[in-house]
């Protein structure tokens, strides 16, 4: 059984909850605040595998934002290092989702209303259905 496309982030979203270590949105927020993980389309967003069929199903790109407090000059990398390696395991430990890891960008310092934070962006294809 595959999501449909319009269920399809927050589904992803759910399955990357992890309660008492960072807050996932299944949107970009307002105000990116710190431990937090993001879902947001990448691009391009939706591939279409036929123009024609709509039986064939879509591949469906997404970045996932990860968030950490920035801490100090040497910033935060071990706290961003465990949290990739923690939504990296929510994804493999899923069933419901045929997930396709891609790059993870380097940790960069991201300057908000929240303060100085430390973030990285992990590029996740899935295969899905229209409907």
């Amino acid at each position: 059984m595959t999501v449909a496309v319009t269920t399809l982030r927050s589904t992803l979203a759910s399955a990357l909850e992890s309660a008492g270590e960072w807050s996932v949105f299944s949107f970009p927020p307002a105000t990116p605040i710190a431990n937090s993980v993001i879902v947001q389309p990448d691009d391009p967003y939706i591939e279409p595998s036929n123009n024609i069929y709509s039986t064939v199903a879509p591949k469906v790109n997404f970045k996932i934002i990860m968030i950490v407090p920035m801490f100090d000059n040497q910033g935060n990398l071990q706290g961003i290092e465990n949290m990739v390696v923690g939504v990296f395991n929510k994804l493999a430990a899923q069933t419901t989702l045929k997930v396709s890891v891609g790059n993870i960008s380097a940790p960069s310092v991201l300057s908000a209303v929240a303060g100085e934070m430390l973030t990285s962006e992990m590029s996740v294809s899935i295969m899905t259905s229209w409907s």
